[in-house]
């Protein structure tokens, strides 16, 4: 390969990184530290820091994230460690049912489960339906702890990350591990704990960092709660007072920080420590058949939780067929007139065009800009290609929400990126948060098929007289098409549905994307809910496809996308 072509690469990346991923975040910290005289302060964030407000928004967004992350761990680690050691009835079937909560973004989850377990919800009239309450009697069950609702509507969205990377990580264990262990007498959970656990940890540091800094950073399923006590609402009520106000910016520098000390702290407790396994196993593993009655456990155990998993799902399907559901288990009249309403409303049509418009150029960047580099992170000699794969990494160690906010403050009039300011037209800004924040998905996924890759063909077309780069298109791309496919739809499909940027930068009705037009029609009185929830069964639909084409391309291997 032609050291200019990686040169060019790394150029390319460099500059691009610097412009739309450093200088943000650089404006954010100008912002809070950098008083009207342009002298260096920190008054503004040891104000934020004895503010209780502030510091109380801090705290709950931690234990949130640390609640969801528990939450989620608690759910996907049996979940992987019965789907890879055990056959059971249903499993092809049930382990493919479990990417399901991956086809709703959490917020629009929201809404459905507010529907079943609301003051007035299905759960309150089951239990009336039942006897074991009497009539009339109401419990607001997401009321008395909106807390830990918001921490199981992630948590039950989310787990498939955590899922995908322990099976991934269970699968490369070398069985001879674990029966060298049982016949030194540690068995069971001891073993489980002392062998199998240690071994796979750096997967589950791989999906837990994302979901914990997802759950930290989270706007949407906060906002749909109506709690108002965490950081990233506290940013997007900021927003509208930051041209004179820096307390917002403190604030995102705060969020920005704690985000990366997390990620810093475990990747160094989890992270760095790796196991060697041979070859290849040196003893026959796979998954074994159990007794009837375990295996049908198995089978229970799985369909339950998958269940609960997509109750938010459910509600949202049923909110968006049904004209009237108040203290009854199911609406009393189903409709089709929501999707209706729901597709000629002014907001939504423009929305849909704007989201395919905004997720297809970003996409194609990813594209274009994810294979080249994974190329020469893979394929190059070049000094400083370590450097390109930790920017392309880097930001799913950076919230959403943080760039969003760098974006604002970067294109305030008299900044240098004035002409991209959001509140005119927020089209180029939307498509470059969208292809920063899934380019990892896509260098990740085409990095994989390139290490896949036996090199040596390469080298065969070039002695029969094909130039590096042609050999590279006629040769190498071919064959990991599916690792390219997998990664742009990944891609796509996450860009279709980002919550964050969406709702931040889209600030004219015009240039409303979906997730911020299903936001805006949650808001409305009357059918609000109704509508909001079609457009929701709509983008489940979508990204469901999306979702079931990933993973009959990458399997098992699907779970690499999502490690950082």
């Amino acid at each position: 390969m032609s050291k200019n072509f990686a040169r060019g690469v790394m150029g390319v990346t460099l500059v691009f990184f610097a412009a739309f991923f450093l200088w943000p975040i650089l404006q954010i910290l100008k912002g809070g530290f950098i008083d009207a005289d342009g002298h260096l302060t920190f008054t503004y964030l040891g104000s934020l820091l004895t503010n209780r407000i502030y510091l109380g928004g801090l705290a709950n967004s931690f234990l949130l994230a640390l609640t969801t992350t528990a939450l989620a761990l608690l759910i996907a680690l049996p979940l992987a460690f019965i789907a890879d050691r055990f056959l059971f009835p249903g499993k092809g079937l049930l382990t493919s049912l479990i990417l399901v909560p991956m086809i709703l973004p959490p917020f629009v989850g929201a809404i459905g489960i507010k529907q079943i377990l609301g003051q007035y919800g299905a759960l309150n009239a089951l239990l009336i339906e039942l006897g074991l309450r009497p009539v009339g009697w109401t419990c607001d069950w997401l009321g008395a702890n909106q807390f830990l609702g918001i921490a199981l509507v992630n948590a039950l969205n989310l787990y498939p990350i955590i899922y995908l990377n322990a099976v991934a990580a269970l699968a490369n264990i070398d069985p001879a591990l674990e029966e060298a262990a049982t016949n030194l007498g540690c068995t069971g959970l001891r073993r489980f704990v002392r062998i199998t656990l240690p071994l796979i940890k750096p997967g589950l540091f791989a999906g837990g960092t994302i979901v914990f800094i997802w759950a930290f950073t989270d706007l949407g399923v906060p906002l749909i709660f109506d709690y108002a006590r965490v950081t990233s609402v506290q940013i997007f009520y900021g927003l509208k007072d930051m041209g004179g106000n820096p307390f917002p910016y403190a604030l995102v520098t705060v969020m920005l920080v704690s985000s990366i000390l997390f990620y810093a702290l475990g990747k160094g407790l989890f992270g760095r420590e790796t196991y060697a396994m041979m070859a290849k196993a040196t003893s026959s593993g796979g998954p074994r058949a159990l007794p009837r009655p375990r295996a049908w456990l198995c089978t229970t155990v799985f369909g339950l939780i998958t269940f609960i998993a997509i109750l938010p799902h459910l509600g949202v399907l049923l909110v968006a067929f049904s004209s009237d559901w108040y203290r009854t288990v199911l609406p009393t009249h189903f409709t089709t007139e929501n999707f209706r309403l729901a597709l000629g409303h002014d907001l939504t049509v423009p929305a849909i065009a704007n989201s395919l418009k905004y997720a297809s150029l970003s996409t194609i960047i990813d594209v274009i800009l994810g294979v080249a580099l994974a190329y020469v992170i893979v394929r190059s000699k070049i000094a400083g290609r370590q450097l390109l794969d930790f920017l392309a990494m880097l930001p799913l160690a950076v919230p959403g929400l943080v760039l969003a906010f760098g974006y604002i403050a970067m294109s305030q009039e008299g900044k240098f990126f004035s002409f991209l300011n959001p509140v005119q037209n927020p089209t180029i800004l939307l498509i470059i948060a969208y292809s920063i924040r899934r380019l990892p998905y896509v260098v990740r996924s085409a990095a994989a098929g390139f290490q896949q890759t036996s090199e040596t063909l390469e080298e065969a077309a070039q002695n029969l007289g094909c130039p590096p780069l042609k050999a590279t298109f006629k040769i190498t791309l071919p064959l990991i098409m599916a690792n390219l496919i997998a990664g742009g739809l990944l891609a796509f499909s996450f860009a279709m549905l980002e919550v964050s940027d969406s709702l931040i930068l889209a600030q004219k009705q015009i240039y409303y994307p979906i997730t911020k037009a299903i936001y805006e029609l949650f808001q409305l009185l009357g059918d609000g809910k109704f509508l909001a929830s079609a457009l929701g069964v709509w983008a489940m639909v979508f990204l469901g496809i999306i979702i079931l084409g990933l993973s009959l391309l990458l399997g098992k291997k699907l779970g690499a996308i999502f490690r950082m």
